[in-house]
């Protein structure tokens, strides 16, 4: 069988695969660890996408992961201020495409940020079916986060959507495979699909891909688990890599982010693009 690839086009200026290094900003005000002033939040988001700047990094994405534990789809006026001051910062800091998720499952208040702050993608979850989720239950987004969209003229921000979500039980679907569902999340206008381990950090089954890959035609992007190690392992299975533990001091996603680990990564990434 013939396996095409398809590059997120939008997302970077020339076809090639896009790695995106992720950015947990700190804990937000209002949420049980939050302890430095947003003057501070924000300049560590804007020293880390430096990094990822200066190393040739392809993306950005941010990410409100340090406010748990997190709220279901509603998370209130300040986080929206919050990220959109942080994201609005990283725009002006770095010349990079940049995206934004906004947990959990804060579908529209992520494309409110990304609209207000120019960026250029946003990462959803549970966007067709529904699953339980550390959060609570979760239903489909997709016909009102699209409408949305086209109600507020952002319709120029990419949605890439999870599949089978990590840190989630998907037993309500078990009768659907990941390829019938990923065909669905197709089906409902989505533009990318994002395949994950079942936990922060952990690698996605192969097999999955591939059965992702066999029944879309959708850029289909790895949403955990890449590191220095695999990332050779799983080049040719997918058209972007989002990548935050090991960029991370000691590989943790908790920590800063180490501009050795991020060279060394890109190194790899230098030397496969040259082998293509």
């Amino acid at each position: 069988m013939e396996i095409k690839y398809y590059m997120p086009s939008k997302l970077v200026d020339n076809p090639r695969k896009t790695i995106i290094g992720m950015i947990h900003v700190q804990a937000l005000p209002g949420t049980p660890l939050h302890k430095m002033a947003i003057g501070n939040i924000i300049e560590q988001a804007v020293e880390e996408a430096k990094v990822y700047e200066q190393n040739d990094v392809d993306a950005i994405m941010l990410e409100n992961m340090h406010d748990i534990p997190y709220l279901n789809r509603n998370v209130g006026p300040e986080i929206v201020a919050a990220m959109t001051a942080v994201c609005v910062a990283v725009k002006n800091a770095v010349d990079l495409p940049i995206g934004l998720q906004i947990l959990a499952g804060a579908n529209q208040a992520a494309l409110a940020v990304a609209l207000a702050a120019d960026l250029n993608f946003i990462r959803a979850e549970a966007f067709v079916f529904s699953h339980v989720a550390d959060e609570g239950w979760m239903d489909g987004c997709a016909g009102s986060l699209l409408r949305y969209r086209k109600q507020i003229g952002a319709e120029q921000i990419q949605i890439f959507t999870d599949i089978k979500k990590k840190h989630s039980s998907h037993a309500i679907t078990g009768d659907l495979t990941i390829a019938e569902q990923s065909h669905a999340a197709e089906f409902f206008l989505s533009e990318g699909i994002i395949v994950t381990g079942v936990s922060t950090g952990e690698p996605v089954l192969k097999k999955e891909l591939l059965r992702v890959r066999e029944k879309v035609a959708l850029p289909l992007l790895i949403g955990s688990g890449i590191t220095i190690d695999n990332i050779k392992e799983y080049w040719k299975l997918a058209d972007a890599f989002i990548v935050g533990s090991y960029f991370k001091q000691m590989g943790n996603w908790k920590n800063p982010v180490d501009g050795n680990r991020v060279e060394h990564f890109m190194q790899v990434i230098t030397q496969l693009r040259e082998n293509e």
